[in-house]
């Protein structure tokens, strides 16, 4: 007998779900039976949000796209009311919507700083608050958080974003603290994952393939990670098999984290 993880009857929002890792995990959610509705600053008709929906419909999933700026508390409302007036609840929230906000702490700016707060914590929090009552009524309420390896250690220059992915680390525990039992809340920390975003970090460089090569190295599994290991890590999270899990961020990156990086 084979163990499986089946969602079957719930509903996952994803936000940030256009492309990388949020694509990834809506792909793996539905490929798990969960119904999906996901939202990104995307146009509904652009090729990266048909596209996803092609590929959920072609598994014989179910998927829902809304249009949003989650660092507008309207449109995040709008878009959980969505939500629900479309798949009649809420059962899982995969919080992923994000961006690399690298700048020199020296020369970061305060409107650039505030920015970052919004897109890379506030966010989050707010998803949570919008999505608890939803959560709270459901027999499997889970929050997962998408955090950074750049939470656990950092390289220069990635300031204030390593900054609020540090952050995250406790809003994880304090909401795990205060809505438990009824709702669980984990945090993912990935590395290196094979992205859009990390391709143009390589294209930064003067020779993007050697640095690719380089960073390679320093991952003990000698490779980058996917999308879809994302994305089925929180469909196991989301099953009862995780039932345990909370309170906790799960560094997810290769065992980059574990290397020091003088070797």
């Amino acid at each position: 007998m084979s163990l499986e993880v089946d969602l079957s009857g719930q509903t996952a929002i994803v936000t940030g779900v256009s492309s990388g890792i949020g694509a990834g995990v809506a792909k793996m959610l539905a490929k798990a039976g969960a119904a999906v509705a996901g939202c990104s600053r995307s146009l509904d008709h652009s090729k990266e949000v048909q596209g996803l929906a092609a590929e959920i419909e072609g598994i014989g999933g179910t998927f829902y796209y809304k249009q949003v700026d989650v660092t507008k508390n309207d449109q995040l409302q709008s878009f959980v009311d969505y939500t629900v007036s479309h798949c009649g609840s809420i059962d899982i929230l995969v919080s992923n919507a994000g961006a690399n906000i690298f700048e020199k702490a020296l020369h970061c700016g305060s409107e650039r700083w505030q920015y970052n707060i919004d897109l890379n914590l506030q966010s989050h929090w707010m998803m949570g608050k919008l999505c608890h009552p939803y959560l709270k009524k459901s027999s499997n309420g889970i929050i997962l958080i998408m955090s950074s390896n750049h939470a656990v250690a950092t390289i220069p220059g990635c300031f204030p974003y390593n900054v609020t992915k540090t952050s995250l680390t406790g809003l994880v525990r304090s909401l795990a603290i205060e809505w438990g039992p009824d709702i669980r809340t984990i945090g993912l920390a990935p590395g290196f994952i094979e992205t859009n975003g990390n391709e143009d970090w390589f294209r930064s460089f003067s020779d993007p393939q050697a640095e690719r090569t380089r960073t390679i190295q320093l991952h003990p599994v000698g490779r980058l990670g996917t999308v879809e290991e994302v994305g089925g890590f929180c469909a196991f999270l989301s099953s009862s098999y995780a039932a345990f899990a909370t309170g906790v961020t799960y560094v997810i990156d290769g065992g980059r984290t574990a290397l020091l990086q003088d070797m």
